[in-house]
């Protein structure tokens, strides 16, 4: 069989379970077509690290040709799939149409701010690169405009941190945000004081960590309490302004000024996810996710698979998986497999998440760990979390760097990373203040 005969399989998307996907099929009978609008895959779950300072982005990214340069029957596509034509089985790349046998739809979720949109510009989500940056800039600003400002009680609001979410990224985020401000940087500042920053954790349920086990929950809750951290529960977003929040709890609506507004609340499927209902007329859910088969392909067309965060796969338990990385490399490794077999006239079982355990960091030497029969806090969930954390990512020299920059970290309590770039002006405005000298105030 040549080359050109062999089975042509697309996938779209270079996140876990795309990556994965193409990766499992090294060395099989067919030709896989990698595409992503990035170059690079990205280590989501250390995203906050990023947007805190304490790594770069190049340290949790992974060129894609790179790591799948070895893989003689595999090529990668810089570009951005629009359309989907499952008659013609072909791809659209702006003007140019790709054909496949096989396709893979593998392009995640993004921010979901429920009908509100309009908050984005104020309260930025965690997703991207760009966003991590937008982040870090937005953080570490704060301060700088905090050291620079006379007024009281600006100073107190560009102190005030607040994060919508209390799930994992939300934990994370608040909790880094607070070793920031009690260790980093605390001598590095001479009008202010960095450790009289509040940190505020808005979660609409009543805990943080609602699909851990309560008792984690409250574990994670008391550790963030002790960061300097301050979580409400049942407390519910109503509006997102320039420099202002403003929050419901039961009947009290309050507006609480902020310098910094963080979004880890809710994600939505990529656009992909309607195209794919309006050209088979696969059901979404509310979020726009894809309802899938049991072997994760579309109803009535096989030969297309949906995997990851875009798929809602409600065939095992009595709630769809949750979108976490685990989920989508087991169902990127399925379908290759499934390939395989199928090439071969065999078949295999419905695709089946095995569930090792869930990991949630909340400070240094602080995480909570859910492994179903056992669960972790303290020191020995941090040390499994960083760990897990460690032998996920793609690269060696990226494993390397991580926890070479961890270790130091640990024991200097710096954070290297914490650059202000991009745009400098302040997110929130404030008037003109004729200069002054700035004096220190005491500790």
């Amino acid at each position: 069989m040549t080359e050109q005969a062999q089975p042509r399989v697309v996938i779209v998307g270079g996140g876990f379970s795309g990556l994965y996907a193409a990766q499992a099929l090294k060395n099989a009978p067919v030709d896989v077509t990698l595409i992503d609008k990035r170059n690079f895959h990205l280590f989501q779950p250390l995203l906050y690290q990023v947007a805190t300072g304490t790594v770069s982005p190049a340290d949790i990214s992974s060129p894609l040709r790179l790591v799948l340069r070895g893989q003689r029957n595999t090529r990668v596509l810089l570009a951005e799939v629009t359309d989907i034509d499952p008659d013609a089985k072909t791809v659209q790349m702006g003007d140019r149409a790709l054909p496949y046998d096989t396709l893979i739809i593998a392009t995640g979720v993004s921010h979901h701010y429920f009908g509100n949109e309009h908050w984005t510009a104020h309260a930025p989500g965690l997703k991207t690169i760009e966003d991590a940056l937008e982040i870090r800039r937005r953080i570490f600003s704060a301060f700088e405009e905090a050291e620079k400002e006379p007024d009281p009680e600006k100073r107190r609001a560009w102190l005030t941190f607040a994060i919508v979410g209390g799930g994992p990224t939300g934990v994370e985020l608040a909790g880094a945000i607070a070793e920031i401000a009690h260790s980093p940087l605390a001598k590095d500042f001479r009008h202010i004081d960095t450790t009289t920053a509040k940190i505020l954790l808005l979660e609409g349920v009543d805990r943080v960590l609602p699909p851990y086990h309560p008792d984690l929950s409250a574990r994670a809750a008391a550790d963030l309490a002790k960061l300097g951290v301050t979580v409400r529960t049942q407390t519910l977003v109503t509006n997102v302004t320039e420099g202002a929040i403003t929050v419901r709890q039961g009947e009290t609506e309050e507006v609480i000024a902020a310098g910094t507004i963080l979004w880890a609340a809710g994600v939505k499927a990529s656009a992909l996810g309607q195209v794919l209902h309006e050209r088979t007329d696969v059901p979404l859910d509310r979020a726009g996710r894809v309802m899938v088969e049991p072997d994760l392909s579309l109803p009535g067309h096989p030969s297309i698979f949906v995997i990851g965060d875009l798929a809602n796969f409600a065939h095992q338990g009595e709630r769809p998986l949750p979108g976490i990385a685990p989920v989508a490399m087991q169902q990127g490794q399925y379908v290759a497999r499934l390939l395989r077999r199928r090439q071969q006239g065999e078949t295999v079982p419905p695709f089946h998440y095995s569930h090792f355990g869930n990991l949630a960091v909340v400070g240094k030497n602080a995480a909570v760990v859910d492994l179903g029969f056992l669960r972790l806090t303290g020191f020995i969930a941090w040390v499994a979390w960083v760990f897990a954390h460690i032998y996920y990512l793609i690269e060696f020299d990226n494993k390397l760097i991580v926890m070479t920059q961890w270790g130091w970290n640990y024991f200097t309590h710096g954070r290297g990373a914490r650059l202000v770039t991009g745009d400098r002006a302040p997110f929130v405005r404030v008037p003109a203040v004729e200069a002054e000298t700035l004096t220190a105030e005491p500790r």
